[in-house]
C-alpha cells in the first residue's frame, strides 16, 4: 500500500480523454498540443504520446521540459522573453510565439530560422474570473490591433488566440470563433496556421464532438491554416485523483476531519479561486475535510460519507490533475504527495516519491 497523499493517475480513464483527442484529429485536421501550464507530469507522457502531435509551453522550462520528454512538435510562448533565453528558446522550439510587436521585432534576428508567431487577443473570453481573464480591461496577453498586426505580417506565419476557459457550450464557441473570422480576416488570410488555445472542454460528457471537428475544419478551410488546439484540463480531466488518510476529526460546531494534504501546498487552484475540491457526497454523514497546513482556510471542501470517520480512513479527492502537480509547493514544508499511476491492467506503479532532500534542495 503506498503512503498517502499521493496523486493517482489512471491510465484507462486517461485514455479515454486521449482517444477523443484522436476522433477529433482524425475528423477536422487539427493537431493537439499538450499544454504543460496545465499538466506536466512527464511520468505519463509515454501514454500520452501517440495521441497528440506534441506540447506548447510558457516558460524555457517548460519549453525544454516539453523537447526533452515529450517529443514531436514543440510551440514556445512567453509573455516576455529575456535577452539571456531567446537563443536557448529557438534551439528548442520549432515555432516561438511572442507576446507583442515589440518582442517580435526586437528578436527578429536570433528567432529567424524558425517559425514565428504572436499571439493575438481576441479581447473577449468565456472566462468568469477576472484574474484568468485574457481580455481583462488593459490586458498584457497579446495584440489586438490588426493595422499593426499586418504591418508585420512579413515576419510571422501564425497566431496563438487563447480565449476560452472550461467553455462547454458549443454554441458560444461557434459564435465567438465567427467574430475572430470577421474583425480578423485580413490577417488570418495570410497565415499558414492559427493555434485556438485551449479552454475548450470537448472530452466532457456530451459534448459534440462532431460538431467541432467540422466547425475547425470550415475554419482551417477558409483561411488555408493549418490549426491547433492546446488542451490542458481536456487531456487529463476526471484521470487522477489526491489520495489523502484522516489525520484527526473535531467537533466545533461542525464535523471536521483533518487530512495529510493541503490545498495551499497541494491544490493551490482552489485556494485561488476559492473553489471547492470534487469530494465523495453520497450518504448521512457530513464532514468538512480540512488541510494539515497553518492557514485557516486550508479547507478542500464538504463531504458526506455512508458512515462516519475514523482516523486512518482514505479519501479520494477526484479531478486532481490540472493545476496542481503544476502548482504544488512546500509551504510549511507539508509533505509533497507521491506520484503514482494505475496501468490499465489494474497494476500501481508507484512513479516518484519526496524526500525531506528534496525539501530541503528547493531552498538555500
Amino acid at each position: 500500500m503506498i503512503p498517502t497523499p499521493f496523486y493517482l493517475i489512471d491510465e484507462t480513464a486517461l485514455l479515454q480523454n486521449l482517444q477523443k483527442i484522436d476522433l477529433l484529429r482524425e475528423a477536422s485536421g487539427a493537431k493537439a498540443l499538450l499544454a504543460l501550464k496545465c499538466f506536466a507530469t512527464w511520468s505519463a507522457f509515454d501514454i500520452m504520446r501517440p495521441h497528440m502531435d506534441g506540447t506548447t509551453s510558457s516558460s524555457l522550462y517548460e519549453l525544454r521540459l516539453g523537447r526533452e520528454k515529450f517529443g514531436k512538435e514543440t510551440h514556445a510562448y512567453s509573455v516576455a522573453w529575456s535577452d539571456r533565453e531567446i537563443d536557448e528558446a529557438c534551439a528548442y522550439a520549432d515555432k516561438i510565439i511572442f507576446n507583442s510587436v515589440g518582442q517580435l521585432t526586437r528578436f527578429a534576428e536570433p528567432s529567424q530560422g524558425i517559425q514565428r508567431g504572436v499571439r493575438l487577443n481576441p479581447r473577449f473570453s468565456t472566462s468568469g474570473f477576472d484574474l484568468a481573464d485574457p481580455a481583462r480591461p488593459f490586458s498584457r496577453l497579446g495584440e489586438w490591433d490588426v493595422t499593426k498586426l499586418l504591418g508585420v505580417a512579413d515576419l510571422i506565419s501564425g497566431v496563438m488566440i487563447h480565449y476560452n476557459c472550461e467553455n462547454r457550450d458549443f454554441a458560444l464557441f461557434d459564435d465567438q470563433l465567427g467574430r475572430i473570422e470577421r474583425e480578423f480576416a485580413p490577417l488570418l488570410e495570410k497565415l499558414d496556421w492559427v493555434s485556438l488555445g485551449g479552454g475548450i472542454h470537448f472530452t466532457g460528457e456530451g459534448y459534440p464532438l462532431e460538431e467541432l471537428a467540422k466547425r475547425l475544419k470550415t475554419f482551417s478551410d477558409r483561411f488555408g491554416v493549418q490549426v491547433y488546439l492546446e488542451p490542458g484540463e481536456a487531456s487529463i480531466t476526471k484521470s487522477t485523483t489526491l489520495e489523502v488518510t484522516v489525520l484527526d476529526l473535531l467537533d466545533n460546531g461542525k464535523q471536521l476531519a483533518i487530512v495529510d494534504s493541503s490545498i495551499e501546498a497541494h491544490m493551490l487552484d482552489l485556494l485561488i479561486y476559492r473553489e471547492s475540491a470534487k469530494l465523495p457526497q453520497e450518504g448521512d454523514h457530513a464532514y468538512q475535510i480540512c488541510g494539515k497546513s497553518c492557514l485557516a482556510g486550508d479547507i478542500f471542501g464538504e463531504a458526506r460519507f455512508p458512515a462516519p470517520l475514523k482516523v486512518g480512513d482514505r479519501i479520494s479527492v477526484a479531478d486532481a490533475a490540472g493545476y496542481t502537480m503544476v502548482k504544488k509547493n512546500w509551504f510549511n514544508g507539508v509533505n509533497m504527495p507521491s506520484i503514482a499511476i494505475k496501468r490499465a491492467s489494474g497494476q500501481i506503479d508507484l512513479i516518484r516519491e519526496f524526500t525531506y532532500e528534496d525539501y530541503l534542495s528547493s531552498l538555500s
